[in-house]
């Protein structure tokens, strides 16, 4: 390799290219994180996801430790609460107004009506539209569900 950091025959030397990837991997690292609405916004999104996808574990995992729910249900009551419903209902549909946004530095509430249905089959067998208010706190970069009440519309 010359001090071009090519090889005798013209080509980026294997160093070189590993260098280039390296550099590429830290910059790439370095990169600026989404503002935290955005953030917060797209966990939302994930947890809708979650609950269309029938995932209590994955669930569970965007609650915080001291999560707590309507009627004082903790995070290890709402994973079970999910995995009834889920028992119950072999389709679980969830539909969410737009989202109310109140950000704090390290906190947010998000405010939204979300729609429920829920089928053995094709059609709905039970439907409900609630009136959702939760809490949030960031940890470690990522947003944790802290606090959920929700109130029936219908």
């Amino acid at each position: 390799m010359g001090a071009t950091g090519r090889s005798a025959a013209g080509r980026p030397a294997p160093r070189a290219l590993w260098l280039l990837g390296l550099l590429a991997l830290l910059l790439s690292a370095c990169g600026e994180q989404a503002p935290p609405e955005q953030r917060l916004r797209a966990t939302v999104q994930q947890m809708h996801e979650t609950i269309q996808q029938r995932d209590p574990s994955a669930l569970e995992d965007l609650l915080a430790k001291d999560f707590v729910g309507t009627n004082g249900l903790d995070r290890l009551g709402a994973r079970r609460m999910a995995m009834a419903l889920f028992l119950r209902y072999r389709n679980v549909g969830v539909k969410l107004g737009p989202l109310k946004v109140q950000m704090k530095p390290g906190h947010a509430t998000v405010s939204f009506t979300a729609a429920l249905t829920g089928a053995a089959g094709t059609i709905p067998d039970a439907a409900q539209i609630y009136d959702v208010q939760t809490g949030w706190r960031e940890e470690d970069g990522q947003w944790r569900l802290t606090s959920a009440r929700w109130t029936p519309v219908l």
